[in-house]
This record gives structure tokens, sequence and C-alpha cells, in this order.
């Protein structure tokens, strides 16, 4: 079925984006997953290319597009190569840019946003703590007005570019006794006294993706780095999460869409009993509804997509994406991991890394069974 959300503008960008995807990230696919982390020679040709600053106006290095579609296609085309890339990118880009344009004092904004643009100020947030999990109204961090600055304490964790940002956008209890309403944010640059990481945490998968601890003892920030308003930090993240979820959603889709098209050209040439795999009816059928389902959850991630340009996506449908695509997309892979037998065990193979990659995702911007509490509670249950 022929998509409609995007325009000839965002095709043509399309094209540019995979361009870079094959000439800058290919090549160096194997070494950024040993490395376990996006080389910062990626982040600065991904800012020549004008890849990391869409929304950002022109003013601050960016150029200006106000079209989430431009980001959509570069968490696509990133996604179909490794579910990590557009995780990276997509937490600088989409989660968070809204912060920094949206919230960030002026003052902050001259400071951060054209490095931002350039790829030589990576971001990351920092939400989730070790014993908060999605319950983000459980923060322990905290900060303390201490005349003209800030002085913060805590720990987080789970942190996607925590190990290599240079600016990480915090979330402290200001207001511990007031619990959601009393949740502050703050830009915490790289280099502060008392701001340090952990080692690269081992993950199951998503190897290319530096996730790390970050520790906070006594972290001094001036005022100027508050972002947004005192004590309303929880409002600005909920008000948020509809881009995140719907980005995570987008990516989920692509990511299960290029497993698939390798797995049907393999069954297409790899022979059992004299033909091919996916000549025998049950290969044939299991295809079938792989892509069946893929393309049901590619019309409504279509759709949130296009709400979310007109203003129209609800924090409801775009909870409906994210659980939904990422159930879809584990579902299509392992389908995919069964049609390669033997070899969709083995790590060599895209199909493997890809249906570790993709487990997270029923984890990530709030746990699958939150999204369904969100979308139950709508029901008025």
């Amino acid at each position: 079925m022929r998509r409609t959300v995007f325009e000839p503008d965002h095709e043509l960008f399309r094209e540019s984006v995979r361009q870079f995807v094959q000439r800058t990230l290919v090549p160096l696919d194997e070494d950024i997953r040993a490395e376990r982390m996006l080389r910062r020679e990626v982040w600065l040709e991904a800012g020549r290319q004008g890849l990391l600053g869409m929304q950002v106006p022109e003013e601050h290095g960016g150029q200006g597009a106000g079209d989430f579609r431009f980001n959509a296609v570069i968490g696509e085309e990133l996604a179909r190569v490794a579910a990590a890339y557009n995780s990276i990118v997509s937490i600088h880009i989409d989660i968070c840019a809204p912060y920094l344009l949206e919230l960030a004092t002026e003052e902050a904004g001259k400071r951060w946003l054209p490095g931002f643009c350039t790829g030589e100020l990576v971001t990351a947030i920092g939400m989730t703590e070790p014993s908060g999990g999605s319950d983000l109204a459980a923060l322990r961090t905290t900060a303390v007005r201490d005349g003209d600055s800030w002085v913060i304490n805590g720990s987080k964790t789970f942190i996607t570019n925590g190990g290599h940002a240079d600016l990480v956008i915090v979330a402290a209890k200001t207001d511990p006794e007031r619990g959601a309403k009393g949740i502050s944010l703050f830009g915490v640059e790289a280099g502060t006294p008392g701001f340090t990481r952990g080692a690269k945490l081992d993950k199951v998968g998503q190897p290319e993706a530096d996730t790390s601890e970050l520790f906070f003892e006594n972290v001094r920030v001036p005022a100027s780095h508050l972002i947004g308003e005192l004590d309303r930090g929880f409002v600005h993240m909920m008000e948020r999460l509809p881009q995140e979820r719907l980005s995570c959603a987008i990516a989920n889709v692509a990511h299960a869409r290029g497993v698939l098209e390798e797995t049907v050209d393999y069954v297409k040439e790899r022979t059992a009993f004299g033909r091919p795999i996916g000549a025998f009816q049950h290969n044939k059928f299991l295809v079938a509804e792989l892509i069946t389902k893929l393309d049901v959850a590619q019309a409504f991630v279509d759709q949130c997509l296009a709400a979310h340009v007109a203003g129209e996506l609800t924090a409801v449908d775009a909870s409906k994406a994210k659980w939904w695509s990422s159930d879809v997309q584990n579902e299509v892979i392992d389908g995919c991991v069964q049609l390669f037998g033997g070899y969709g065990y083995m790590r060599e193979y895209r199909v493997a890394r890809a249906w570790m990659d993709a487990r997270v995702t029923r984890i990530w911007a709030g746990s699958n069974e939150i999204m369904k509490e969100i979308i139950g509670r709508d029901a008025g249950l």
C-alpha cells in the first residue's frame, strides 16, 4: 500500500540520508559495535549534512524545517541499518531538542544550540533512576538552590549517549515534599565538577549505543541552566513524551521492515528438500502474516505521524503506537529468526543482532504495561 504521509521533499531528503548512512555509518559498523559508541566523526559528518538541526531555527545554525516528518525520515533510514543508530540520534534530535528549543533560556539556547546542530555538542536526557524505572514521579535526584546556582545530587541509569554526551538534561526534585509537582529540569555540561559517569552498561542488544550510569555529587550549575519552569519538570516531560513514543514507533516499524525484506530474499534463495524454503506452505503463510502485520502497524504509525505534524497527536494514541509497534516488531523479527534457522542464531547475521536489539523497545520510553495503563485509563477504567 502506498504511503501518503510523506511528500516529494521528504523522499528527496530520504535519498540524502540514505547516502549518508551508506557512506559514513555502514563502513564503520563493526568498529562502532566494538567500541560501543558512535564516533564523534560520525556526529560531525551528520552535522555537516544538516541532519541534526532540522527543527532548530536558522539563527542557531539549524535548518528550521518545522516539520517532524524530516526527523521521521532520518529515524527510518537509521533504524533500517541498526536499531541503535536511531536510538543514538533520536535521543538528540527528537527527544532532547524540544527541551532546548522550547524551554531553555535564551542565554542557554545561544550557548548550546549551535554545537547541537554541528555535532560538536551531543546530548542525552537523564530521567530514569536505579529504583524508579517508568515511575518518573519517584525521582530521588535532588537540586537545591544556593545563591545563583543549583546543587544537584543523585544518579541516573540506562542513559543512552550517557558516556559521551556533552550536555545532559537532568530531572531532579526541587521540592521533594510535592512529589511529581516538585520536579525541575537542568542542563548539566560535561566537565562540571562532581558530574561523573559509570562504565558503559553491558546490554543484551544495541551494542552500538553508549548506555551508561550517571552520578551527580554536589554538581553546581548556574540558574540559567534551569530548563523550563521551576517545579514543572514533570509536566514538561509528559507534554513531550508523545513525540518520544512516536519516534520509537517509527523506528520499530522501519527496523522490522529492513529485517523482513532481507528474510524474504533469504527464503527465496535458501533451498531444502530440492526447493526454496519460501515455497513451503508454512513458510509462505508465515511471511504473509509478518508482511500484513507490519503493513497494518505502518498504517497506524503513519496516521500518528500525520496527526503529530498537525498538532493533534494525543498521549493515548502515541501510547498505542509505541506498544503495538514494539510488539509487532518483536514478533516479526522473531519470525525472521525462525526462517533463517540456525543461521538466525548467529551474531554475524543481522537478523540475530536485530532480534536482540528489538527486545528493549517493549521496555523503554515507558514499558508496554504503562502504555496499556494509559490507554485503559482513557477508556474510563
